[in-house]
């Protein structure tokens, strides 16, 4: 995965299967990716080489491990083949697996296992894996937040889905490498950095070592001296399991860090200047979750990501998703902005191996988490609004980055992100900087929407 050279570009469809009570919710489906072929053609085109790719276990066994489908598969990974696109296969992407398991289910890690076993007998020539994408953030949303399947909202429950499925990528990984030693481990997480008003500072601080939680526990080092072991462990987390997952480290041969202009977070206790969408409590205080973007300090920002968690892993890191919203612009500002923070990390010393365009084909319904199917579509690098879909100007950019040729003007100009316009007006008016009149949009509670 370029060890020695520079950044490379990589794409990625989006395909998640979020199961919302009993249906479950395709985005390769919905952006109508499953049935067009010729897409991979497309992305080829752009100059794309690498390219994180769907074998999710929803969609080809939905009806059990003992009856799988893989004719959809077959027929896309020998494209790819064809085309000289390296997929990173992702087997289990914000999903709790078919009818018949969940993220709860003491079997699943074994039922992944097999999963996965399958897939690298199949195909014995794929040589890197996401096998679940993102634990952290799924495990929150499905078991500590209740949006998705199982819908929990127990702490317990979050602790249990999240060592199922660390579990699960361990033991993925040992079956594929048994057939193809070769196999890398390509780990994706969200990342985002909390801050908070000095109450809150206790809160901040321990979602701050939670939000390593995935990492960790793959390089095996919740051990006695992790400050969130005694905690996992008050929270359902059997000593025995720790030890097992420290026993049989599997750290990641690439880190992939998701970040979104909504990841960062803010935490403030004087909850009557919030709407009530973004109040929740942690049993000691009652506060308001908010973006941090909208805030004075701002967001972190990749730079920072980059070198943050290369001075804990010292692990190659690649940017495994770069989305921003539906404004076209926007988008290639946020990109332009993850490529420019990439190079300048990797000049200092960070071993960045690529960035990622997320959702080549766009998405739909992110704005609610996928709870509400009401068609609310952002484009990617192609606009599936258009028969057949349209190149956007962000398909434009990835060539231009490819070819080195330069990018639009406006690309010097900063994103809103950056501008003061965004924040709160009640917190702009201490600094005597000017502030956007808008209301922040509404958020779950506590739910970290990332887009």
């Amino acid at each position: 995965m370029n060890p020695t050279g520079s950044v490379e570009l990589w794409g990625g469809v989006e395909c998640t299967v979020a199961r919302i009570g009993d249906t479950f919710v395709d985005q390769v489906r919905r952006t109508g990716h499953h049935d067009r072929p010729e897409d991979l053609d497309r992305f080829a085109a752009l100059g794309l080489r690498t390219l994180r790719y769907p074998i999710t276990w929803e969609r080809v066994a939905p009806q059990g491990l003992h009856r799988p489908d893989w004719q959809w598969t077959d027929e896309r990974l020998s494209q790819l083949q064809r085309l000289g696109v390296r997929p990173i296969a992702g087997l289990l992407h914000h999903g709790s697996g078919p009818l018949g398991t969940s993220l709860l289910d003491p079997r699943f890690p074994a039922m992944f296992e097999r999963y996965a076993r399958m897939v690298a007998t199949r195909y014995p020539w794929l040589d890197a894996y996401t096998p679940i994408n993102e634990p952290l953030t799924t495990a929150r949303f499905s078991a500590q937040y209740g949006h998705w399947y199982p819908h929990q909202r127990d702490t317990r429950a979050f602790v249990a889905a999240l060592l199922h499925q660390i579990e699960g990528v361990v033991r993925a990984m040992a079956a594929i490498r048994r057939i193809n030693p070769a196999a890398q481990l390509v780990q994706t997480e969200d990342w985002g950095r909390v801050s908070s008003s000095p109450l809150l500072d206790y809160q901040a601080e321990f979602e701050n070592h939670r939000r390593w939680l995935t990492f960790d526990l793959l390089a095996g080092c919740v051990d006695a001296h992790h400050p969130l072991r005694e905690w996992l462990i008050r929270h359902g987390a059997p000593p025995a399991g720790l030890d097992w997952l420290v026993d049989h480290r599997t750290p990641p041969d690439v880190i992939g860090l998701n970040y979104y202009l909504t990841s960062d977070r803010y935490l403030d206790e004087r909850v009557e200047r919030f709407p009530p969408q973004v109040l929740g409590s942690n049993g000691r205080h009652r506060y308001a979750d908010i973006e941090a973007v909208r805030t004075p300090d701002g967001i972190a920002g990749h730079e920072a990501m980059l070198a943050e968690t290369w001075a804990r892993y010292r692990v190659p890191i690649a940017v495994t998703e770069v989305h921003a919203g539906r404004d076209a612009q926007d988008q290639i500002r946020w990109l332009d902005e993850a490529w420019r923070s990439a190079q300048a990390a990797r000049h200092a010393g960070v071993d960045v191996r690529a960035v990622t365009i997320w959702a080549l084909m766009g998405s739909y319904d992110w704005d609610s988490l996928l709870t509400v199917q009401r068609g609310s579509y952002e484009p990617g690098a192609f606009d599936v609004r258009q028969v057949p879909p349209a190149a956007t100007s962000v398909a434009d950019t990835i060539q231009a980055i490819i070819s080195g040729t330069p990018l639009p003007s406006f690309v010097e100009h900063p994103g809103w992100w950056r501008d003061d316009s965004r924040i709160l007006p009640y917190l702009a008016s201490s600094l005597g900087v000017s502030a956007s009149d808008e209301e922040p949009e509404p958020a779950p509670v506590a739910a970290y929407p990332r887009r």
